[in-house]
């Protein structure tokens, strides 16, 4: 073998390396991996990143959020395809170095990356064979890396939308307590009007289990990150934003007994914006993200809804420590992913006729 010949093989080992832990640590690994060496995990990222900016010129609200909303499928199958290409330049890159081992001899590049697309996808035609040892197994490893990637990302796809109905379940029976955008004044309004105080601590409880789950399979999948709701002015980062509002509200305003349940759900709720803001290099800068208005504006809703509330300094003060702890961080999670604006998330100039949809 030339030096060239050697050069070929440990550029291919080495694409084929990449490809094979990038597979590995987005669709094996169950937890969070550092996007270190992650080619999707960039990949995905500066996608998005032109995705979105295309998106948000358009100007009809139902023509972006379709096109927004169809990104992550796309990703999906773009992945299976880098990852697949990936690996046919790999092994095409060292099948072409051990052409010398090959019957009939392999003469070129574009030659290797059949007799490899051959190899992976098993297809096994045996116009091209391998008459060495090292040529031979290599052909069995290309062959059963072929398979393992097709049965993987099949697994793979069923675990993501799993995990995105899962999802997606809690959202949409929360767009009936807190509206369509969500808003925790609303949460709270919809449980003092019908009474529904006990549904509330359910409600609570059920939110702290829920974003324990959104954690864990938003970390080990980070691209459900980029799956939207596909009901109108609802996503996930809006539900959350929401039920944190209510628990905070509570902590800081009432002396009600769900305030034990609001504080379980709020160190649950910051834990989940705080942990997956730092996964994804958002800003962490501690902001209360309303005005004091704003604040006074809630506090007489809920007196008028039925809530008996402290509305002072102090209740502002205690209010601003807490909300601040993630009202920072979600909001520019809510920029970054482009989501419908809500009462106090996101892009609030542009919230439509549609903010209480869904209430009664």
């Amino acid at each position: 073998m030339s030096a060239l010949d050697w050069l070929s093989l440990a550029i291919g080992a080495v694409i084929v390396g990449l490809m094979l832990y990038d597979v590995f640590a987005a669709v094996v690994v169950p937890r969070m991996v550092s996007p270190a060496l992650r080619l999707s995990a960039g990949a995905v990222r500066g996608t998005w990143l032109a995705w979105r900016a295309f998106a948000l010129r358009i100007r009809d609200a139902d023509q972006r959020e379709d096109f927004l909303g169809r990104f992550a499928p796309f990703m999906l199958v773009a992945l299976l395809v880098a990852w697949l290409i990936g690996l046919l330049v790999g092994y095409g890159l060292i099948f072409y170095a051990l052409r010398a081992h090959t019957q009939p001899e392999v003469h070129s590049f574009i030659d290797a990356i059949y007799f490899a697309g051959a190899s992976l996808l098993t297809i096994g035609f045996g116009d091209i064979v391998a008459t060495g040892h090292v040529t031979r197994m290599l052909t069995l490893a290309a062959g059963a890396t072929g398979l393992a990637l097709f049965a993987l990302t099949i697994s793979f796809t069923f675990s993501i939308f799993g995990s995105f109905q899962k999802r997606e379940i809690f959202v949409v029976m929360m767009g009936g307590r807190a509206g369509a955008p969500p808003s925790g004044v609303t949460l709270l309004e919809t449980a003092s009007k019908f009474r529904l105080y006990d549904d509330l601590a359910q409600a609570l409880r059920e939110a702290e289990s829920w974003a324990a789950s959104v954690l864990e399979s938003h970390l080990a999948y980070p691209i459900l990150m980029y799956f939207r709701s596909s009901h109108d002015d609802e996503s996930w980062i809006g539900t959350l934003g929401a039920i944190l509002d209510a628990s905070t509200l509570l902590l800081t305003l009432t002396e009600s007994p769900l305030v034990g349940q609001a504080k379980l759900f709020h160190i649950m709720g910051v834990h989940l914006v705080r942990d997956l803001a730092h996964y994804f290099h958002i800003p962490e800068e501690a902001d209360v993200g309303i005005e004091r208005s704003e604040f006074d504006q809630a506090c007489a809703a809920l007196t008028a809804a039925g809530w008996t509330i402290r509305d002072d300094d102090a209740a502002w003060a205690s209010f601003r420590e807490n909300r601040a702890r993630y009202a920072g961080p979600l909001n520019e999670m809510a920029r970054f992913w482009a989501i419908p604006p809500s009462r106090w998330i996101g892009d609030r100039s542009t919230i439509g006729v549609h903010s209480h949809a869904h209430t009664t």
